[in-house]
């Protein structure tokens, strides 16, 4: 199989199968990402859209610098989703997640049935995070970017984002556990 980086250069040259490829391989770890922010399906798949047409005609000028595309093309999911959030909270104020929208039509049953397993649980205790620690867990986990693509995306030295990854598993932990004890003892 072909690198990223071997894809992304011909995509640069206009290669119509390496552009499908990349939007491909893709499209689920970035929708994944985003719907842990987003209120809505068609919310998460139109910027989901949007993430790829501003990668798309960005992709001339890209250059890999040592950096791996997919933190590049997560550092543009991010950067919309924060736009988009600005948005609308000059529209209707700060307003929590409080689901993951449904997953992609190509995902079958049995995963989208794995998926809803104690989904508000999960939920629940991601909304009680940091910023920074959910977009740590739902980069690494949700998307399943490696230790250095998710510090690059964020921004942030891999120590950094170890450091993150371990407070926000032990927070959720806590939460957890918390929240499992009967009568809240």
């Amino acid at each position: 199989m072909q690198d990223v980086e071997e894809f992304v250069q011909e995509a640069k040259s206009g290669n119509i199968r390496a552009l499908s490829t990349i939007y491909e391989r893709f499209y689920i770890p970035v929708y994944r990402y985003l719907s842990i922010r987003l209120q809505n399906r068609e919310d998460v798949e139109e910027l989901t859209q949007e993430v790829f047409i501003k990668a798309m005609a960005g992709l001339p000028k890209y250059e890999s610098r040592g950096k791996p595309f997919v933190a590049w093309l997560f550092r543009i999911a991010h950067n919309l989703m924060i736009d988009r959030s600005r948005r609308i909270r000059k529209m209707v104020g700060d307003v929590p997640f409080d689901r993951i929208p449904d997953a992609p039509a190509d995902e079958n049953i049995e995963q989208q049935a794995l998926s809803a397993l104690d989904l508000d649980a999960v939920l629940h205790t991601l909304n009680q995070l940091t910023n920074l620690q959910r977009e740590t867990v739902s980069l690494r986990f949700i998307s399943g970017l490696t230790l250095n693509e998710t510090a690059v995306a964020m921004g942030r030295k891999e120590n950094a984002v170890k450091a993150l990854q371990y407070s926000a598993l032990q927070a959720m932990r806590r939460i957890l556990d918390t929240e499992s004890l009967p009568n809240g003892e």
